[in-house]
């Protein structure tokens, strides 16, 4: 029995990495422009890595990433510009290229994170005694890639983002054919005709616990457990500090983080499926 390869923690971005978002940076200083020169923006964006990495706050980051006052306007001028964003996709058409994105198995869940200072898309969590909090919605793919990802207060219905977070796929999908069906996981907080209706209009094979079914046991199931990987995918943005508990009072500051760890879990499955590949 062969051993799962499993990537080391990275602790700054690769190279390889690097040159995936290089490319989508803007000038990093006008020519000819006075004031000292700035940071270099590799530097930079470890600085934003190692503040995603640990959940430290911005001031507190090391001086070797340049002052955390910096580190923190780069991060806000490239969130707007949505360098984040772009990243993740251009590290998703890399995976479909090389493995294929798994579209024939997605997977929808969602998750409640703790938001202590408040700010936009933030709720009362009815799990935590009404304190603030923010729901993360993610949809994955069958290895568990993150495809989309949508916020929301913790108070909103899981039901109510669905068709938000299945309509903005960071990347094209192929078309739904009966030669290439697209299967769609569900828990049953999705139990309600009018999620059937929408998911049938995207030409989904929804597959959804039914409120009251019963459990099947075991031995009796006829297929795999393939839910599951979104429940993962929520375990994995989790080990990435920042995004444990919210201190982003603006909702885009934090997306853009979350951004940011999909595209290092797609840059991790990739090397992990790629190693099998060739193991």
């Amino acid at each position: 029995m062969h051993d799962t390869p499993t990537l080391p923690t990275i602790t700054e971005i690769p190279d390889d990495l690097w040159q995936k978002i290089q490319p989508l940076l803007p000038e990093q200083k006008m020519a000819g422009s006075s004031g000292r020169p700035a940071v270099p923006f590799r530097q930079v964006l470890n600085g934003i890595f190692y503040v995603l990495r640990t959940g430290c706050q911005w001031k507190a980051v090391p001086a070797e990433f340049g002052s955390g006052s910096t580190i923190h306007r780069r991060f806000q001028q490239w969130v707007r510009s949505g360098i984040f964003e772009q990243l993740w996709a251009v590290m998703l058409e890399e995976y479909d290229e090389r493995i294929g994105i798994g579209w024939q198995w997605q997977s929808l869940d969602s998750a409640i994170i703790k938001s202590p200072l408040g700010g936009s898309r933030t709720g009362p969590n009815p799990t935590d005694r009404g304190k603030l909090g923010t729901k993360r919605h993610v949809l994955t793919d069958q290895e568990g890639v993150p495809l989309s990802m949508e916020l929301s207060g913790a108070h909103r219905h899981d039901m109510k983002m669905t068709f938000m977070v299945l309509d903005s796929i960071v990347v094209e999908p192929p078309a739904r054919t009966l030669r290439c069906r697209q299967h769609l996981c569900l828990d049953k907080g999705y139990d309600y005709p009018e999620i059937d209706r929408g998911v049938k209009e995207r030409e989904y094979c929804q597959h959804i616990r039914r409120r009251g079914e019963a459990i099947v046991p075991e031995e009796l199931k006829c297929h795999p457990a393939r839910r599951w990987v979104v429940e993962r995918t929520h375990s994995w943005y989790n080990r990435f500090r920042k995004l444990l508990v919210r201190f982003e009072k603006y909702a885009e500051n934090y997306l853009g983080l979350v951004d940011l760890a999909s595209a290092v879990i797609v840059y991790r499955t990739l090397w992990r499926l790629s190693q099998q590949v060739l193991g």
